[in-house]
């Protein structure tokens, strides 16, 4: 049997809005109004889950799933970044940030490296393979963005390039051992 993943990426929030780091923000106003119009267009699924964040919980509470919360779906830990935009960082950090970019292992905000998220949502991967079963994740571009560099083996350093938008949809199957892409970043409507 196959098993398919289907990510959604949270609803909007202020942070997204203003390119910043994220913290642990709720949707704003309009990514509730859409994650909720969204609800019935969604198709059946053995298990749902859902990152520990708060975004995340009611995006999956607007899209009425009944979704288990799985930490390693959590999205990265920005550490000192946490809350403040890209330019800002940029603007005091500049090499920081440029490394940041760069190297998938660097560390500057003390937090976790993307690398690190890469490995995490590769082992959660393999135990979904394992199950065989349909799952339906509500989660951060990040681990949507980390979800697919594992499913295609791409070089970490490809994660930046990868765009995910709030309430887009990506969706990963797995047969004999392997992900394949199917579908990404396509916006649900």
């Amino acid at each position: 049997m196959t098993g398919r993943v289907i990510l959604i990426c949270h609803g909007s929030t202020e942070a997204v809005r203003a390119a910043k780091f994220p913290a642990d923000e709720p949707l704003d106003e309009f990514g509730l109004k859409r994650a909720k119009a969204l609800a019935d267009g969604l198709p059946r699924a053995d298990r749902c889950w859902t990152s520990p964040e708060l975004r995340t919980r009611q995006t999956a509470q607007a899209l009425e799933l009944d979704a288990e919360i799985e930490p390693m779906l959590r999205d990265c830990d920005y550490g000192a970044w946490a809350g403040r935009t890209f330019d800002e960082v940029h603007a005091r950090e500049p090499h920081a940030a440029s490394v940041w970019l760069r190297d998938p292992a660097a560390t500057p905000h003390g937090g976790e490296s993307i690398a690190a998220v890469i490995r995490r949502v590769g082992q959660w991967l393999a135990g979904e393979q394992a199950r065989r079963q349909r799952a339906i994740v509500v989660t951060h571009p990040t681990v949507i963005r980390a979800a697919i560099i594992h499913a295609i083996e791409a070089a970490p350093q490809s994660f930046w390039r990868i765009d995910i938008a709030p309430l887009s949809v990506t969706r990963l199957s797995s047969l004999h051992g392997r992900w394949n892409l199917s579908a990404a970043g396509c916006i649900a409507t």
